[in-house]
């Protein structure tokens, strides 16, 4: 087989085992996991190939738009390091969660359904990582979010999770709309919506760095909402309501990636404009990643946790971008995060069924001695989270944070100040949730998860682990510049974390039975979820009124009905005219005259 094809077809291997479940083994959960498996491992088989083969290269494009001297959008596909390491990570995790989903997933009625969409979603992320334009990027960046409102939605008979997949929907519409406009920007601007050809082209642009200024921060507006970034994060936490296996997918390498890696793929465009551009996606990020520590440090349910402390990460990769020299700091957390990440959440995936889907930390406790697989995998998941040395992703959220104190000292002490918070909810988790007595009336009787899940579990720690350090890096990453940050720095972000887990010691080390500290304003998520209800309610509701108002009053009032009266009065004034006696028409008509006569002579 020719090996320009690999990448074809790890795109498309997903979408044709989407239609053969759909349309052949709709009534077949069995087969349709097994397809949907088979789909995963071929498309992860592949994507190893043409990462361990730098020489490969597709340079075949398909025309698709075209427009002579106006627009022109081909199919194409990109493969460098960027996209190479991306489908790597995608597939190996996708072909983790599709295994472990045999497992967990067992006797859903909607088994089928749930792999259809799943592989639908595996290739609207593989269309992301290998476009090589804005056009179809864009257009798998809205599969994305269609799939990924199919699969929150998954257990559509609950009304929280239906709620769910329509807020990630809309809200994700909100930042799309500002990516769309970037584009639009971009293309005017460079004559192209080519990755490689809007790079060539930036010396256009950059004379006017206002316009350069609003069309990057509007392509960012795109991550804001994909990648759940501040004021635009409230979706993420809600779609907990789908499958855990969906949340780990989605939070490790697929949906919510996918913001990074479009900042990764435009960082030159980034490079060109303004100063102000990365500034303002600095401290975006640098806010969300302390707010959402903020947050995590007091949910009780299992999977909030990990979803603000997702949020919390995705900051640190976005403050990445805005501080780096080069977009490959962002992205190797972004690879470090995807292991461990993943992995904790097939962790709580397996508490969970454990408990019999039992979800609140409180209802918990007493797990290690008898779920010890998922007890020492979530540890060494929760240590990478942490950023606990040697463990992986202590280096590459240091690397961030190092960057921030060359570039940024104010971005570095918001960053350093969410090592402690990260460390207080981590440690917190792994506390209640392991340690202690049991709780719940389901955790006496625990027992550890089978094989189809645990062994994922087992995989995936080894990189939670390894995956930092540099002779594994280099693998994966070029040689990446450092920071040059002193040795304060680093102590600095040492003693944070060192702070935080001896805080979490004292409050959480016994396994309380409720928590010793509640803080209202971080438990209710700093009320940021409830002042977006008012405002959707007043606003909203202010807005139908105005509309009924306006409907009524000016459309049919003036408009509609106005418009009707008026031609009625013309006409019934105008029928006074038609008498049907001759001489009136003659006196009509002489009166015209002279009145023609009159304008003409005194006028």
């Amino acid at each position: 087989m020719d090996p320009q094809l690999y990448p074809w077809i790890i795109l498309f291997t997903p979408l044709a085992a989407a239609g053969v479940i759909l349309f052949v083994f709709s009534r077949r959960p069995t087969a349709a996991g097994s397809i949907a498996v088979v789909a995963a491992v071929l498309a992860c088989f592949l994507s190893w190939r043409v990462f361990l083969d730098p020489s490969l290269t597709v340079t075949a494009q398909i025309p698709w738009i075209e427009i002579p001297g106006v627009f022109s959008v081909p199919i194409g596909i990109i493969l460098d390091n960027l996209s190479r390491v991306m489908l790597v990570v995608v597939t190996s995790i996708a072909t983790l969660v599709f295994i472990y989903s045999a497992g967990y997933m067992r006797g859903d009625e909607g088994i089928p359904r749930y792999y259809a969409a799943l592989c639908l979603f595996l290739f609207s992320m593989l269309g992301i990582v290998l476009a090589d334009n804005f056009v179809m990027m864009f257009i798998f960046w809205e599969l994305v979010g269609v799939s990924s409102y199919i699969l929150i939605g998954h257990y559509f008979r609950k009304n929280s999770a239906a709620d769910a997949g329509k807020q990630a929907f809309l809200v994700n519409r909100v930042g799309d709309f500002g990516f769309m406009l970037g584009i639009l920007m971009l293309w005017l601007a460079t004559g192209s919506v080519v990755f490689s050809a809007v790079e060539a082209n930036l010396s256009s642009v950059t004379l006017h760095p206002g316009y350069l200024t609003a069309a990057c921060l509007l392509v960012f507006c795109g991550t804001i909402g994909k990648s759940a970034q501040m004021p635009l994060h409230v979706w993420l936490p809600n779609s907990m309501e789908g499958p855990t296996p969906v949340s780990s997918l989605l939070h490790a390498a697929t949906m919510v990636a996918a913001g990074v890696y479009m900042l990764a793929r435009i960082f030159p465009v980034l490079l060109a404009a303004p100063e102000v551009v990365r500034e303002v996606i600095l401290w975006i990020g640098a806010v969300t990643c302390f707010a959402a520590g903020l947050m995590a440090t007091q949910q009780d349910d299992i999977k909030r946790i990990l979803a603000y402390s997702t949020i919390s990460q995705l900051g640190y990769m976005v403050v990445g971008i805005g501080v780096a020299s080069t977009a490959d700091a962002a992205m190797f957390h972004l690879f470090t995060h995807a292991f461990f990440k993943c992995l904790l959440f097939l962790c709580a995936g397996s508490v969970i069924i454990a408990l019999h889907h039992e979800q609140d930390i409180w209802k918990m406790g007493g797990l290690l001695r008898r779920m010890p697989v998922t007890a020492l995998c979530m540890l060494a998941g929760g240590l990478a989270l942490a950023g606990t040395p040697f463990f992986s992703g202590s280096f590459s959220k240091d690397n961030i944070i190092e960057w921030a104190w060359m570039n940024n000292r104010a971005g570095f002490w918001v960053t350093a100040s969410a090592v402690f918070l990260t460390a207080i909810y981590t440690f917190r988790l792994l506390f209640v949730v392991f340690l202690g007595r049991p709780r719940g009336e389901h955790a006496e009787h625990a027992k550890e998860s089978p094989l189809v899940m645990t062994l994922p579990l087992v995989i995936l720690a080894v990189p939670a682990v390894i995956a930092g350090y540099p002779w594994f890096r280099r693998f994966f990453f070029e040689e990446m510049p450092h920071a040059g940050a002193p040795a304060a720095a680093h102590t600095i972000i040492l003693a944070f974390l060192g702070a935080g887990a001896v805080l979490a010691a004292l409050l959480y080390l016994r396994g309380p039975a409720k928590d010793p500290v509640r803080i209202p304003l971080f438990a209710n998520r700093l009320y940021i979820d409830n002042f977006y209800d008012w405002l959707v309610a007043r606003v909203q509701g202010g807005l139908a009124v105005l509309s009924s108002w306006f409907d009524r009053w000016i459309i049919d009032g003036v408009f509609a009905t106005g418009a009707a009266r008026t031609v009625w009065a013309a006409g019934y004034v105008l029928r006074l005219l038609q008498v049907g006696n001759l001489q009136a028409y003659a006196f009509f008509f002489g009166a015209g005259v002279v009145a023609v006569l009159y304008f003409l002579v005194f006028r």
